[in-house]
């Protein structure tokens, strides 16, 4: 049975989606069977593992609104073990066309259920906002992996996404945990970023990964050219991280 983690972060620009493709990316290489799954209408995790996301005729809008099968939707990435429900612009609309629609926070999860096991891992690139994609995210997973850009306000929002992951818990999925925090965009040059890890650390209860993604200009490069960074640039230091990442991942679930 595989197991299914939601990336979520209600703040932008934080390596959310950075982080579903790499980790989705390094736990494929690693020779696990992975399915990302994007749920943002922005569908940056569909591009950035090489797919053209205007050119999908079935997409995971079409999977909510009961228009395709999810065997219909997947689509066979470039990398091996690494498959991809997409996503587009169409997906905005979404919560508007389910208004009325009995259980709708349980959408996805009935779909992916059907699936579940042909995979090792089942990643969801959650939206930058906790919306009803988002609750399905998290009726459908197992655990949330957080990831925080260091910065001075990254504490801010984590207490309102903690209290919903809390919420959908009692409400809807008693299964829900955190799988844990992620530090993204660590800069070793500034004061600033080090004093956030340690703050973090300090005041979250919740456990954070060891590895620390870093600042870096590979990584960034990576998306615009639909690659993972483990293809990208195999031996940049974002490509190393994100191994060291999945391994944490890996031994979480094997623990």
């Amino acid at each position: 049975m595989g197991r299914v983690i939601a990336v979520a972060n209600q703040k932008g620009g934080v390596g959310k989606t950075t982080t579903a493709i790499n980790l989705s990316a390094a736990l494929a290489e690693k020779n696990k069977k992975v399915l990302l799954i994007d749920i943002d209408p922005q569908g940056n995790a569909t591009s950035g593992v090489g797919i053209e996301k205007n050119q999908i005729e079935t997409t995971v809008y079409e999977l909510i609104l009961g228009e395709a099968d999810i065997q219909d939707c997947i689509e066979y990435t470039e990398f091996e073990n690494l498959h991809l429900i997409p996503s587009n612009v169409d997906l905005a609309a979404a919560e508007i066309e389910l208004i009325g629609i009995g259980e709708k926070e349980f959408i996805i999860k009935k779909e992916v259920d059907k699936i579940r096991n042909k995979y090792d891992f089942i990643l969801i690139d959650c939206p930058p906002s906790l919306n009803l994609l988002t609750i399905n995210a998290m009726t459908t997973a197992d655990t949330v992996l957080v990831p925080i850009q260091c910065e001075y306000y990254a504490l801010e929002g984590l207490s309102q996404l903690i209290h919903t992951i809390n919420l959908v818990r009692e409400r809807l999925n008693p299964y829900l945990d955190i799988e844990g925090i992620v530090f993204t965009m660590f800069d070793a040059r500034t004061n600033l970023s080090l004093q956030v890890v340690e703050n973090v650390r300090a005041n979250v209860k919740q456990k954070v990964y060891s590895t620390i993604i870093p600042r870096n200009v590979r990584l960034a490069e990576a998306p615009s050219h639909g690659f993972p960074i483990t293809i990208y640039d195999s031996k940049s230091a974002g490509a190393e991280s994100y191994r060291a990442l999945a391994d944490e991942v890996i031994n979480r679930k094997e623990n």
